[in-house]
């Protein structure tokens, strides 16, 4: 399959530039298992990479041009001159790519232009990181082509500080690097802080269970300014607190955090969903590696909740799904992503699979939603070079 993606990737690529690509990668999206909203505040997450995946054919330019083309997005090649690149001047979807060709330069890496083709099955505006798999393959592919001999996490962060900077985007660290480090059969337990991490085992087909990702087809934007609040928010907490970031509140610690805040209500909610989620994500691990798996289902229940009522980032749509799922008999369920829309998550015993997806989509008919994408998430591999 893979092979057969690379050579109509770089066919296309050979018609658009007039010659072949030195080479074809991907980089997945992906679905974070639980831990949200905690990467910005020096967290703990816990992602794994989709088999879905946003494909590359690049080529080397000496001349300082950049060329851009999207088999998805209407519209013919875009060409940029590499030293005309700046923050926030691009709005389109080719600020990603640019994004980290000035992110790399900017830290010394002699990246002299390149042709690009890009074409992707990550499903976009539905939290699974559509915008982090585009910046790990153009990272990743320039890594090589120019033998910058960056490390998975190192090319991560550049792609943070490309949507960061660049786009515009305050985005935290977990999507990259899930793109860039994940392994296949297994879930990323990944500390923010210094970017340690963890391959924890997570083959659920193994134990008789299914996740399934529900893309509500509500549409989201992290650049939008709701996201940005929440992080301002959190930040401020992290100040009248006095530690450096929400993951230094101790969660035995946080009734007593939460007084301190007095009637700084909102604050309060945000300062409480970190904390706790921090800690779901510690126990998650810690059920996984004793085998209890089943027994995450509630903690993601938990997750949900917190995130609807003190973050308050969930929607319609993405609560019904978890309502829906858990009246069908779901061992769990929540939102993923960045909310506002996009996805969520459903934990299920194989055998109960199809009810749910049945259930779901007769809720959504019933509420007069737009149709859902219903989709089984299995846990793949990162970016990687294809040809």
């Amino acid at each position: 399959m893979s092979e057969a993606v690379a050579g109509a990737v770089a066919e296309r690529f050979e018609e658009l530039y007039g010659a072949g690509p030195e080479g074809v990668w991907a980089a997945p999206g992906r679905v974070n298992l639980i831990g949200e909203h905690t990467d910005y505040n020096d967290g703990f997450v816990m992602p794994f990479a989709l088999p879905h995946i946003t494909v590359a054919a690049v080529s080397r330019r000496e001349d300082g041009v950049l060329r851009l083309h999207s088999a998805d997005i209407d519209g013919g090649v875009v060409e940029l001159r590499v030293d005309d690149l700046a923050p926030e001047t691009d709005r389109n979807w080719t600020a990603y790519p640019a994004g980290v060709v000035w992110a790399l330069r900017e830290a010394g890496h002699p990246v002299t232009g390149a042709d690009v083709h890009l074409t992707s099955t990550v499903p976009s505006g539905a939290g699974l990181s559509s915008s982090a798999a585009l910046e790990v393959v153009v990272a990743l592919a320039l890594n090589d082509l120019y033998e910058l001999g960056l490390k998975g996490w190192q090319l991560a962060r550049l792609c943070q500080r490309a949507e960061n900077v660049y786009v515009g985007a305050p985005t935290g660290i977990m999507d990259q690097t899930a793109s860039a480090c994940c392994e296949a059969g297994h879930a990323l337990f990944l500390d923010t802080r210094d970017l340690s991490q963890k391959q924890i085992p997570f083959d659920l087909a193994a134990e008789g269970m299914r996740l399934l990702v529900v893309d509500t087809q509500v549409k989201h934007a992290h650049s939008d300014g709701e996201y940005g609040k929440r992080r301002a928010g959190c930040e401020k907490g992290a100040a009248l607190l006095g530690v450096d970031a929400l993951r230094d509140v101790p969660y035995d610690g946080l009734d007593a955090a939460l007084d301190r805040l007095g009637d700084e209500e909102e604050v309060r909610r945000l300062v409480r969903h970190v904390v706790t989620e921090d800690e779901r994500v510690e126990r998650v691990v810690s059920l996984l590696e004793s085998g209890d798996t089943r027994a995450i289902g509630p903690v993601l229940v938990e997750g949900h909740a917190s995130l609807r009522d003190d973050f308050r980032i969930s929607c319609p749509e993405l609560d019904l799904v978890v309502d829906t799922a858990l009246g069908a008999g779901a061992l769990g369920a929540r939102m993923t992503g960045g909310g506002f829309g996009g996805s969520a998550i459903v934990l299920a015993e194989a055998a109960d699979v199809d009810t749910i997806a049945k259930a779901v989509q007769e809720a959504f008919a019933a509420a007069d939603f737009t149709a859902p994408r219903v989709f089984e998430a299995v846990p793949a591999a990162g970016a990687r070079r294809l040809s």
